[in-house]
């Protein structure tokens, strides 16, 4: 297995008992899945459960990702907003969309119906950086409740203390259908539900679509910021950013810096994002890079995005800095479809914890010959980065780079 110098994790340090399985049968299936996080997890369960033989590949272990080392934010919906969702894609596609990416939790289903023992917490704060952030989040909430009847709870700028303890914020609106948890113990319960349900899991081997084509007679390309390396036409349509966590030691005044114990995230485009952990640690992700080197001290990187929000724990010591890539689309939203027996979905942005989940149940049922939820999404709008194999990323980067500047302009 290939060190990680970027999973000194609390997520790691805490995680389910698992052992990598052996594996020596014969290595042939109808459904072979590469990547042994969220989205090949959840696929690989829900074709087992349909009555498919699967094997799922995995080059490192299980949660290793994205997956196994995110934020733990679980947040409705997807990148697009409800109402820019119905404006740019008309009252039909919104009404299904809604129903499937906001009122379906098919995470919370999952650990309930296995028992995962992940911590899971109900209830997410985005918090508004500025008065106008606060004006349109407001909007948004309106046309939430009157157009789905979906209810969200606003908070005053002078109400903010009681859910989480900074003056920076401007308001907020709390989602209750949101929440947080551990993410790569959820990772770990898919994999034993999925090995229950008859899934071979193998891990340390590296696969790639062709390799498993031989094998399978379908293919689910599950390998997010990692798809260009075994598919380069498909990586074309991201680009990876690294994302750093730290988590700090267990905390007296935990409590008081989190009253309501909801995930919370700002408004702004490189966003604070964080949480209690169960043993009351604050787990803290800030600042992002568009290069794949990570900063030499991880905790000292973010340390000051925390100390900007919480000076009263600006010297409280950091016991687990992390980080890793998220796969960004153009417009944010996931690139979910099918190329012949190859099925794929990748490029979450940053909002996948949930959806993810999802995208893989959908996979599943196209696969058993009902598509029509998987053809949502498969026909969201998406677009290659331009620029080619050397210029894609770079110029990506200076379109980012506009954002961030805006964000310290204000």
């Amino acid at each position: 297995m290939t060190p990680d110098p970027l999973n000194h994790s609390y997520y790691a340090a805490t995680a389910n008992d698992w052992r990598p399985r052996p594996f020596a049968g014969e290595e042939r299936a109808d459904v072979a899945v590469i990547g042994g996080g969220f989205t090949g997890l959840a696929a690989a369960l829900a074709c087992a459960e349909r009555g498919f033989s699967v094997i799922l590949y995995e080059a490192q272990h299980i949660g290793f990702g994205a997956s196994g080392r995110n934020g733990g934010q679980l947040i409705p919906g997807l990148r697009w907003s409800a109402s820019q969702i119905e404006a740019e894609l008309g009252r039909e596609r919104a009404d299904a969309l809604f129903d499937l990416c906001w009122r379906s939790n098919r995470v919370k289903a999952r650990i309930n119906r296995h028992g995962i023992a992940c911590d899971l917490k109900s209830g997410h704060v985005e918090a508004a950086w500025t008065p106008r952030d606060f004006a349109a989040m407001q909007r948004e909430a309106d046309y939430l409740e009157r157009r789905f009847g979906y209810a969200t709870e606003r908070i005053a700028p002078e109400e903010m203390g009681a859910h989480v303890a900074t003056t920076c914020y401007h308001g907020g609106i709390r989602d209750p259908q949101g929440g947080h948890f551990h993410p790569l113990n959820y990772a770990l319960g898919l994999a034993r539900a999925a090995e229950a349900a008859g899934v071979r899991l193998i891990e340390e081997r590296r696969m790639t679509p062709e390799e498993a084509s031989a094998k399978a007679s379908y293919v689910i390309n599950a390998t997010d910021h990692w798809i260009g390396e075994i598919d380069p036409a498909l990586g074309r349509y991201t680009v990876p950013i690294m994302n750093f966590n730290i988590a700090t030691a267990p905390l007296r005044e935990a409590d008081a810096l989190i009253p309501g114990d909801a995930a919370i995230s700002d408004s702004r485009f490189i966003l604070n994002y964080y949480r209690l952990s169960a043993d009351k640690r604050l787990i803290f992700g800030g600042g992002e890079r568009y290069t794949q080197r990570p900063p030499r001290d991880i905790a000292a990187f973010v340390r000051p995005f925390m100390a900007e929000l919480f000076p009263q724990i600006a010297a409280a010591p950091i016991d687990y800095g992390w980080g890793g890539a998220v796969a960004v689309t153009m417009n944010r939203l996931p690139h979910v479809g099918r190329r012949g027996n190859i099925f794929y979905a990748h490029g979450f942005s940053g909002h996948g914890a949930l959806v993810t989940t999802l995208a893989g149940e959908l996979i599943a049922e196209a696969m058993a010959g009902t598509a029509e939820r998987f053809d949502l999404f498969a026909n969201l709008p998406a677009r290659p980065f331009p620029g080619g194999k050397w210029l894609q990323t770079p110029l990506a980067v200076l379109g980012l780079l506009y954002y961030a500047l805006r964000d310290r302009l204000g």
